[in-house]
């Protein structure tokens, strides 16, 4: 597994190919439509993508023209790479919803040129410092993919260190799956050593929404996953989230997703 990859166009099987990896795209030419965490994103021109799990997204109604440069990068190597800013937070819990920026032509260029910088510099194998080389040309990329989110949705950077580490942990819980287990806001709050109050209340100025949304978002992208693998039964997907019972879990998809299981599942019985 490289820890950098690169690729000319946006498919769902390249997707499923770089499972694990964050997908950074620019659309060049032509439009598509990206569906995503069980929402649709019309793509054109100039668009931007960020996507922190490159396996849920497909690729639908691509146009014969339609071209991006697409960057993968691993989760541990952006670890490395990430600038001192505490932006990049904010700019993940948002993205988890809406993975597309709209550039304005200054953008867009500008990130079409950070994404061929980086896979020039990749391609220096034989550079004394190359893992330095590399990490400075990902470091950029990510440093104007924070101006151009600020700037599309004029945020401004006031989230204090100690907001940001606590914001950290939380998204790394959730990363790893404890909503499998754990979907109240005291679990979270108790293992991060803070009131569950104080948890919520620092999501919502964050990103705009409290904790009890994101377990719930996290978990709900997840099932929706699952119900579309048709190997796995009710009773599968029930045990593997520690739901009580399959009518439990059907209770928790018609109250979150709005539809029922079966809905999901193409009208299946």
């Amino acid at each position: 597994m490289q820890p950098i990859e690169f690729a000319d166009i946006l498919s769902t099987d390249l997707q499923l190919a770089h499972t694990g990896y964050l997908t950074h795209a620019l659309c060049l030419e032509g439009t598509a439509t990206l569906l995503f965490n069980g929402a649709s994103f019309p793509l054109q021109r100039g668009d931007c993508i960020i996507m922190q799990r490159s396996e849920n997204a497909q690729i639908t109604d691509a146009s014969a023209d339609f071209q991006t440069i697409t960057v993968y990068v691993t989760p541990e190597f952006i670890q490395m790479a990430l600038p001192l800013s505490n932006y990049g937070t904010r700019g993940h819990m948002m993205l988890f919803n809406d993975p597309v920026m709209h550039l304005n032509v200054r953008q867009a260029e500008r990130c079409k040129e950070n994404m061929e910088y980086v896979r020039t510099r990749c391609a220096e194998k034989e550079h004394r410092f190359y893992l330095d080389l590399t990490l400075n040309a990902v470091q950029a990329m990510i440093i104007d993919f924070f101006d151009f989110h600020a700037e599309i949705y004029a945020e401004s950077n006031n989230l204090t260190h100690q907001n940001a580490h606590l914001m950290n942990r939380f998204l790394e819980m959730l990363e790893r799956g404890d909503y499998r287990s754990h979907r109240d806001i005291a679990y979270y709050a108790d293992q991060l050593c803070v009131t569950p109050k104080y948890l919520s209340e620092t999501c919502k100025s964050i990103s705009g929404s409290g904790a009890a949304y994101w377990i719930n978002r996290y978990t709900s992208v997840e099932i929706a996953r699952l119900l579309r693998d048709r190997s796995l039964t009710l009773t599968d997907i029930a045990y593997r989230f520690d739901f009580s019972s399959p009518a439990h879990l059907s209770r928790y998809i018609r109250q979150n997703l709005g539809i029922s299981a079966s809905e999901m599942r193409g009208g299946e019985k």
